[in-house]
């Protein structure tokens, strides 16, 4: 992968991950996550919207589609974007830099859920 599509990449992980409506995707939240109250789930979103924690340890590949923060009373909260071939879900895009080519998956879960 070049540099160019990682940076691509992550500026259209960050759009999405941000809630914009042009990049085809889905976000999700696990059961663990669906079991906490509104406010605490509102509030989770909230973080994993604004997350910039962006290193080496935990974005490898400067693709901007992983974080991991801690969240009171809850615990560990994972967060992934993940990028397939169309909104079926059903093959991994080989095309993750382009959005005709790919729909992102953003799942949002508790860390021992994962």
């Amino acid at each position: 992968m070049t540099d160019t599509n990682a940076q691509t990449i992550a500026e259209l992980n960050d759009r999405f991950r941000k809630g914009d409506r042009l990049i085809p995707g889905r976000r999700f939240g696990t059961a663990g996550i669906a079991a906490l109250s509104p406010q605490k789930q509102m509030l989770i979103w909230a973080k994993v919207t604004s997350f910039a924690d962006f290193s080496e340890g935990n974005d490898p590949h400067g693709e901007h589609d992983f974080g991991a923060f801690e969240f009171d009373g809850v615990g560990r909260i994972f967060w992934k974007v993940d990028y397939y071939a169309d909104s079926a879900m059903e093959w991994g895009s080989d095309a993750p830099h382009d959005t005709a080519k790919s729909y992102r998956v953003l799942t949002v879960m508790l860390a021992d859920e994962y």
